[in-house]
């Protein structure tokens, strides 16, 4: 009999006979360990909080106004298309596990090309999908990690990376998808560097390659889309980094659009004269990052998201630099630019704090925006569901921090209980998006929500955003601290009901929190988060380990490896006295297992609460709905029993 099953069945000879149909039964994949049985009556409770879908464009169709989506009808996100704006979402794969990116020949209607992982473990695979017949081709080698690829303009082939020649390097590849045979190595990456196709040059002979060595580093590099031949375009310089995000060939092909950080604390749109290597920088006036951005068919104009203080804006200007008018969408996160190959309609995503992500569309000649999907809410009313809050807090050195807060009606009254959520990343950055079942402690429990953006951070100028690397890592644990102080001062919080979560790197700042500051807190909720910033860095997958080395320090280092080890959660263990609740995906190739697993047994042995959940076909966090769900139902039951009792 499984681990779980017996877990489960020693659990419930405790409860009387007649009252064990009213709990849960986990499923054969989740191992439970000191998860008590969780009562019917949650799950009850709290269904509408578990129906919430999303849509994420995925491309559009070469000719017609036609585009594929990324949706969940199931148990995981698959493709589907939608003929119209608001029309029907008509699923075209159906797999137990989730479809991670689509998109069409841009000349060729007859076929699309997707990606799907296996198991949460990452080695993303690609397949031709026949729309006609409904046959699927893999293209790949079904055992490496690849990525979707972007297309040449004619539509002949398709350029990507593969880690199949090593499993620690990503090699550049070019492929005819009608013909699998024509896969070739197209050049090798003998660095540590990840790389990443970005675009094709017009005439097909060159591929523009993101050089993605850190946050905070990236170069771009030009390949001979025939021989392989490679030369960097933007040099490397002694004791200055530059960072480059999106590339795009200009018209003529005689330079490319880029986002970079060179001689500006920000991501600004550049246009890189390929000749004179000059940059002549386009939104020199706007002191934001600039995320994202796509080149128009005819070269002519520019669609770009700015990052003003978490909130994304869609802008657009001409290639001279002349702003255009732009619609005004609702304040939230605007992603996945799209240009239908027509150039008249441009797609994208949007969601809010009231709005799980949709697909909308943009005809630029009129101004007009258009709603492709229409995602579910369980039947709830997202209309009153709280906006986001700007807060602010010095830290212990005079820096401001920021985060954002979300109040829970006002009809709960006195000092609210509350939870501090810290992103991934650590470069990622919390933005006033959809909070989707999170909304649940919120709006039924009453419980505030803050999600801070320690240094680290991105968003807020790369100062701010190499201010935890290396032996700064604590600095970015004081900055919780902090809040912590911050919110015993605020008079409609509870300063002494504190709970903190957060997931990967979140998950290692919750560690860190409760272990160095857990006399502050009441318990903590810990998602595939690292105990070990050695035992990490040395089990990660080989094809991730030095560019997480840029960011936290090498820990072959015998001076880094001594400061990892003295500030490491699993060596501060008698100060972590507080309840633990740890989830972890056992495929996870970013965060093993075995740094959730390590802890989880040290506490237990030293006698304090920790619940234990594993779901053995998932990875990186949970991605199939019902293990959600029943991780959703058992953090609702923790939450209960140790920061509102």
């Amino acid at each position: 009999m499984k681990r779980t099953a017996v877990l489960f069945l020693l659990l419930l000879s405790w409860i009387p006979a007649h009252a064990q149909e009213d709990f849960i039964t986990p499923g054969d994949n989740l191992v439970l360990d000191s998860i008590p049985p969780i009562p019917q009556s949650i799950a009850d409770g709290i269904g509408r909080y578990t129906e919430f879908r999303s849509a994420e464009i995925g491309g559009w169709h070469p000719t017609r106004l036609e585009m594929l989506i990324g949706t969940r009808f199931a148990d995981a996100a698959q493709v589907h298309i939608v003929k119209m704006p608001g029309g029907a979402r008509t699923q075209l794969t159906f797999f137990p596990e989730r479809v991670s990116g689509a998109s069409f020949n841009p000349k060729n209607p007859a076929y699309f090309v997707f990606s799907k992982d296996a198991g949460g473990g990452e080695w993303y695979q690609n397949f031709r999908y026949d729309v006609e017949s409904g046959d699927i081709t893999l293209l790949t080698d079904g055992k490496s990690r690849n990525t979707l690829g972007v297309w040449a303009k004619d539509g002949g082939r398709m350029a990507y990376v593969s880690t199949r020649r090593t499993g620690s390097h990503f090699d550049l590849y070019v492929v005819d998808p009608l013909n699998p045979s024509s896969d070739r190595l197209l050049a090798e990456n003998t660095a540590g560097a990840w790389w990443y196709p970005l675009d094709w040059s017009p005439d097909g002979r060159r591929i523009a390659v993101l050089e993605y060595v850190s946050v905070n580093e990236s170069y771009i590099r030009l390949f001979d889309s025939r021989t392989g031949a490679g030369s960097l375009v933007t040099p490397k310089e002694t004791g200055n980094q530059v960072f480059y995000g999106g590339a795009q060939f200009s018209r003529d092909g005689r330079g490319l659009y880029v986002t970079t950080d060179r001689d500006s604390e920000f991501n600004r749109l550049a246009y890189l004269d390929l000749e004179t290597k000059t940059h002549t920088f386009l939104t020199e006036e706007i002191s934001w990052d600039v995320d994202a951005f796509r080149l128009s068919p005819d070269g002519g104009t520019i669609a770009f998201v700015v990052n003003e203080d978490g909130a994304g804006v869609l802008r657009l200007m001409d290639i001279s630099g002349n702003e255009l008018p732009a619609p005004a969408l609702p304040a939230g996160l605007v992603s996945g630019l799209q240009w239908h190959p027509s150039g008249r309609h441009l797609g994208f995503n949007h969601s809010s704090a009231r709005s799980s992500s949709d697909v909308y569309s943009l005809e630029t000649a009129t101004g007009r925006v258009e709603r492709w999907t229409f995602s579910e809410t369980g039947g709830i009313n997202t209309a009153d569901f709280p906006q986001a809050e700007l807060i602010k807090w010095k830290s212990f050195d005079g820096r401001i921090i920021s985060g954002f807060l979300y109040r829970p009606p006002a009809s709960f009254g006195g000092k609210r209980p509350v939870i501090v959520d810290i992103h991934g990343g650590p470069e990622s950055q919390s933005r006033p998006d959809f909070l989707g079942r999170n909304n649940f402690y919120i709006n039924e429990l009453g419980i505030a929500m803050i999600y801070p953006n320690i240094r680290g951070s991105s968003g807020y100028g790369k100062t701010f955003l190499k201010l935890d690397n290396g032996f700064k890592r604590e600095d970015s644990y004081r900055d919780v601290s902090a809040l912590l102080d911050w919110i015993r001062e605020q008079p409609g919080l509870d300063g002494e009901r504190i709970m903190v979560t957060g997931g990967s790197y979140g998950g290692h700042m919750t560690l860190a929190v409760a272990a160095h500051y857990g006399d502050r807190i009441r318990c903590a909720v810990d998602v595939v988060g690292m105990s070990n910033l050695v035992t990490f860095l040395e089990n990660t997958e080989s094809y991730r380990r030095d560019m997480r080395r840029a960011e936290y320090g090498d820990e072959r280092e015998p001076e880094m490896r001594k400061f990892m080890e003295k500030t490491a959660a699993m060596n501060n263990l008698d100060k972590l006295d507080k309840p633990l609740f740890v989830v972890q995906g056992k495929n996870d190739p970013r965060v093993p297992a075995s740094e959730s697993e390590q802890i989880v047994a040290a506490l237990k042995k030293r006698g304090v609460p920790v619940w234990y959940l594993m779901a053995t076909d998932e990875g990186h966090g949970f991605a199939k709905k019902k293990n959600q769900d029943f991780q959703f139902y058992a953090t609702v039951m923790f939450i209960k029993n140790h920061l509102l009792q």
